[in-house]
């Protein structure tokens, strides 16, 4: 059941969020994770430093040869920052990994505010990304881009997720936390490509480490495809994961700090 996951994304080097949250949510879950790495961020818990691109011909290169040898059962994308390197990752998939499912998690912006997916480039996650993914799993900022709407209020959020699915992925899950924040609740949208929807309800945690919450998310829905779960089944285990993960955050860092990605294997004891 282990089950292989690429994941395209950004590396985060405080280690809360990008491909280092992705490698250790697909691992505590059972999963083996490899990597193609789009970007280096220098960041921390109290923003974004500095970011420094991959070309994008290497990027295409790391999927080839992981693809060529180990081969993936799930594909998650993260940080595609600029709409060439949207191109090339989406080209080097149809080329390499066709009909392999793809969890698209469209990073927009850094928990600290730092922008992370060029404006001129959301058209090419409408246009390229959304129609190959199995599940896109945008916050609610996301949904309302790529909606080209207001998402306030939790009636915007399943609006917005009505119009998502109807722009090609099989499946949109909208995430709440940004939703009604004086809510006691977080509710998360899943809308099926049986045009079904369903509504998601967990306690809100009241943290502030909440760093790379959607990268967890999203990769851990991925390693549940990988190993063979349906697509509900996989979303339910990963809600429940991150939600542990959060209330379990050891308390790193001076502003918005990491989750307890290893829960599922020791708990945390500190420095």
């Amino acid at each position: 059941m282990q089950g292989r996951v690429l994941i395209i994304a950004g590396s985060d080097s405080g280690g809360g969020a990008g491909i280092q949250a992705d490698i250790k949510a697909v691992t505590a879950l059972g999963g083996y994770a490899m990597t193609a790495i789009t970007a280096l961020t220098a960041q921390n818990t109290e923003g974004v430093h500095g970011i420094h691109e991959v070309p994008p011909e290497f990027v295409r290169e790391q999927i080839r040869v992981v693809m060529q040898d180990i081969g993936a059962d799930c594909i998650k994308t993260g940080m595609l920052h600029r709409s060439l390197v949207i191109d090339v990752v989406m080209d080097a998939l149809q080329e390499f990994a066709p009909g392999i499912p793809v969890v698209a998690d469209p990073v927009m912006v850094a928990k600290g505010g730092a922008a992370l997916l060029d404006a001129g480039a959301v058209s090419s996650v409408r246009d390229r990304v959304m129609p190959v993914a199995t599940i896109i799993t945008p916050n609610a900022p996301e949904a309302a881009v790529l909606a080209a709407m207001d998402v306030l209020t939790s009636d915007d959020a399943q609006s917005a997720g009505a119009r998502l699915s109807t722009m090609g992925p099989k499946a949109v899950l909208v995430k709440g936390g940004h939703v009604d924040e004086g809510s006691e609740t977080v509710c998360d949208y899943l809308f099926s490509e049986q045009d079904q929807t369903e509504t998601f309800q967990s306690p809100r945690l009241k943290t502030q480490h909440t760093h790379g919450t959607g990268c967890t998310l999203a990769s851990s829905i991925a390693v549940g495809l990988a190993q063979g779960m349906k697509l509900r089944d996989s979303v339910v285990r990963a809600r429940a994961y991150v939600h542990e993960a959060i209330r379990t955050a050891p308390g790193l860092g001076n502003g918005q700090g990491p989750l307890n990605h290893g829960h599922t294997v020791a708990p945390f004891s500190g420095s």
